[in-house]
């Protein structure tokens, strides 16, 4: 379901029920007892008295409460940022809280910020940035979309998640060229397809606990799939965590070559649908994190010079805007010097922006991995 913008939400916002209304009393009150050392989510600093006492009562025209928007954070008090947006009025309806978050989150957006038009920049500008094969294992850039006229995760339905999936499933395998594939739905899959998408680390899991608590997993495996490319190059997940992650990757630097290849998919995709997009926040996903240009660009790449001066490796991808996080992704430790980096903006510039972003920061990091 699309936004509808400030006044038209507001409008039809609707009142919690006594039994909600209690469990976010008892949510909030265990946040407040914990301590920094136990939490210093985003959810933590932004969810004042007075900004919970102003957001408590309300839910948005689908039924989503405050409560579904906090209750991840307040389950895992290690959460970096503590909430999910059920769906998308929850935007607007619980702007107090979610505003601040992403203006702190994407270091810098404030309420009278516009995300800009989408741009995917100047492909041929993009490049291996490692030709040699030295320090990066694989790339990848994925992209996050919502189907516009369903909610989010939480909210939607059984008979929704089947309709969804029939919808994708069909506009994928209509795909040709380098983009051709096959889809493969979680539900009745053999255990043979199973065991192959596995050993590809194509196969996505029931969501961890983070995405548990935000009760995003409700009917799986129902309505869940995958789809790859016939060179396993070019992959879509459908509805882990977003309605679809459209990756593009492969083993090795050449950035330019993974990003053209995923430019290619989404415009193909969105030639046969529609997505969920406002002006303010650009495209809406699931989690604040991803709003925008909902870009992730990353590499797996090996610094152990850098691993050893952690402090350089932290400092080098601030300046950059870089997101540093273990071999195994997020809420995961580096293993042999092995990092997951990739850029962290992805509101307020375009998309183009966000990946020459990490090119450059990738770039810096391997040239002051080679002098040391």
């Amino acid at each position: 379901m699309p936004c509808c913008g400030a006044a038209g939400c507001i409008g039809r916002k609707k009142k919690v029920d006594p039994e909600t209304l209690e469990r976010l009393e008892a949510a909030y009150a265990k946040l407040q007892q914990a301590s920094d050392e136990e939490c210093h989510s985003l959810l933590k600093k932004y969810l004042t008295q007075d900004v919970f006492d102003k957001l408590k009562m309300w839910k948005t025209p689908l039924g989503a409460s405050l409560m579904d928007v906090i209750q991840s954070g307040v389950e895992n008090l290690d959460s970096g940022v503590g909430v999910y947006a059920p769906d998308a009025d929850s935007y607007t309806i619980f702007a107090d809280l979610f505003d601040p978050i992403i203006d702190d989150y994407h270091g810098g957006f404030g309420k009278n910020d516009h995300h800009p038009a989408k741009d995917f920049g100047d492909l041929s500008s993009f490049v291996n940035v490692d030709p040699d094969g030295q320090f990066v294992i694989s790339t990848r850039v994925r992209c996050g979309r919502s189907l516009e006229g369903y909610p989010f995760n939480p909210c939607l339905t059984e008979p929704q998640y089947k309709e969804m999936e029939a919808k994708v499933s069909s506009c994928l395998t209509g795909l040709s060229g380098v983009l051709a594939g096959t889809y493969y739905p979680l539900l009745g899959m053999t255990k043979e397809t199973q065991q192959q998408l596995i050993d590809d680390h194509f196969l996505f899991k029931e969501g961890d606990r983070f995405l548990q608590a935000a009760n995003a997993c409700r009917f799986w495996p129902i309505g869940r799939g995958i789809y790859h490319n016939d060179a396993k190059s070019f992959l879509v997940w459908v509805n882990e965590e977003d309605h679809l992650r459209i990756i593009s990757m492969e083993q090795g630097g050449d950035l330019g070559g993974v990003y053209s290849r995923m430019v290619a998919g989404v415009t193909e995709i969105e030639k046969k649908m529609r997505f969920s997009r406002n002006d303010r926040f650009g495209y809406l996903t699931f989690c604040p994190t991803n709003l925008g240009t909902t870009i992730r660009a990353s590499v797996h790449i090996k610094l152990p010079k850098l691993a050893a001066d952690k402090a350089k490796l932290d400092a080098t991808a601030a300046k950059y805007n870089l997101q540093v996080r273990g071999t195994s992704g997020e809420h995961t430790e580096s293993i042999g010097g092995v990092y997951d980096i990739s850029n962290k903006r992805r509101l307020g510039l375009t998309e183009g922006q966000a990946v020459k972003e990490m090119q450059d920061g990738i770039l810096e990091l391997i040239k002051i991995e080679k002098s040391m």
